[in-house]
């Protein structure tokens, strides 16, 4: 399973590049609200670090609007993923992307229904946002589990993009269901490679040798 880093954070980016872990990057106008940047200048900044995908979404509502904008964002490097929402015309500029060979990333899926639309419509990748789903009482990996499902069934080539992640559980979820890919806030993918039992392994280790160094 591939592991995108869910920030417009250039700095937060580029650390978790630097693990050798990250395969891709996921944006949305809500997290570069809080960057206090252009969305442009930071797209250009984030693909400088990275060869992978970078998601990159739309803020117009409408077919011709989402089409003029894509086709701007997919201008900027070759890696930029048009994110697209899940409606109509979002399907129906996906649709037209996918024949152009457009990389697109179908976001705000919240059913196994709506998901079975996009990869009609050739999405690249589709994102079920399993944390608000969870947050309004629905089984939000129940989703994954489904799509992952109808996917296999027909052979569709749409990544399962797992988004709106919000603990380790999520992500360990995610890769036992065969989910393609799931993106990560920063924090989230912190708490992936942290556990007590390896810190105090660690300083136990460290104690060890310092302790038999004394000795000769």
């Amino acid at each position: 399973m591939k592991l995108f880093i869910d920030t417009a954070n250039v700095k937060e980016i580029a650390e978790a590049l630097s693990w050798g872990i990250v395969d891709g990057v996921t944006t949305n106008p809500s997290l570069v609200a809080k960057e206090g940047r252009s969305y442009r200048e930071i797209l250009e900044d984030i693909c400088r670090l990275t060869t992978g995908p970078v998601s990159a979404e739309v803020i117009a509502t409408d077919a011709a609007g989402m089409e003029r904008e894509g086709r701007e964002l997919a201008g900027i490097a070759e890696n930029i993923v048009v994110k697209l929402p899940l409606t109509p015309d979002g399907l129906k500029v996906c649709a037209r992307f996918a024949e152009e060979g457009i990389a697109t990333n179908v976001t705000l899926c919240f059913s196994p229904a709506q998901a079975l639309l996009a990869a009609k419509a050739g999405a690249t990748y589709v994102s079920p946002f399993v944390g608000r789903l969870d947050d309004v009482g629905h089984d939000g990996m129940q989703v994954v589990r489904d799509i992952v499902e109808i996917y296999q069934n027909y052979e569709f080539p749409t990544q399962v993009l797992v988004a709106s992640v919000r603990h380790v559980q999520h992500v360990v979820e995610a890769a036992l269901l065969g989910a393609d890919v799931a993106t990560v806030p920063f924090k989230v993918l912190q708490q992936l490679y942290h556990h007590p039992l390896t810190d105090a392994g660690l300083a136990r280790f460290l104690s060890d040798y310092h302790g038999a160094q004394k000795l000769q």
